[in-house]
């Protein structure tokens, strides 16, 4: 499988900002074109995570983005809730991949059940209806029987669900290296290379690398 030329990555309400926008900058990075979605939930998250106001206009999100992680001319493409002319609106011209990071339990309730209130949900059921792959980030914590069902039938529907559950193997140091770890899972499927950390069986460049006059 090749890596995906195009990824939708929507922005809901759920705690977990910081995952985001680390997936947004790895991607910009790599040199994918994203199409970027946000909810107005997640202008309160920014807030409260962050510290950072997300505008309320896309276009100041995507002029304010593009220049934060040095994006190329047409890279970055940011669109509002209700724009149901954008391309992710239809399977005629949908991304590559789709990743809602993070993603609130009402958002993926709505998308288990077909909703397309709103953009996010209508861009996550044409990833579904046209096969392409659909990776879900579900930041809550427990997790009620209700919440397991959708996930459950959103799973046998084709979507992925990525819980941001970092692992303690590559013996993080700061909370970086924490999002670090479930960014480069979200990247492994949708197998855009990466050096955010080593690979289980390998060893760490930086710990094996001879210190200062060895």
């Amino acid at each position: 499988m090749t890596p995906p030329a195009t990824v939708t990555l929507a922005l809901t309400g759920a705690s977990g900002l910081p995952y985001g926008l680390r997936l947004l900058d790895t991607l910009l990075q790599a040199g994918v074109h994203v199409r970027l979605l946000y909810s107005q939930a997640a202008q309160i998250v920014a807030r409260q995570e962050m510290g950072w106001t997300l505008p309320s206009r896309p276009a100041e999100v995507q002029r304010d983005l593009a220049a934060r992680f040095h994006a190329a001319d047409g890279q970055l493409a940011v669109y509002g809730r209700d724009e149901w002319f954008a391309p992710v609106a239809s399977g005629s011209n949908p991304s590559d991949a789709m990743v809602v990071c993070p993603c609130s339990m009402g958002t993926l309730a709505a998308i288990a059940h077909g909703l397309s209130d709103n953009l996010i949900e209508r861009a996550a059921d044409v990833s579904l209806k046209e096969r392409r792959p659909l990776i879900l980030v579900p930041r809550e914590t427990p997790f009620s029987g209700i919440h397991l069902e959708n996930m459950l039938s959103l799973s046998r529907a084709g979507a992925i669900i990525l819980p941001p559950s970092p692992g303690f193997y590559t013996h993080p140091q700061t909370v970086d290296d924490l999002v670090d770890f479930v960014v480069a899972r979200i990247l492994d499927q949708l197998r855009v290379p990466h050096q955010l950390h080593a690979r289980w069986g390998e060893a760490d460049p930086a710990a094996t690398a001879p210190a200062p006059g060895d």
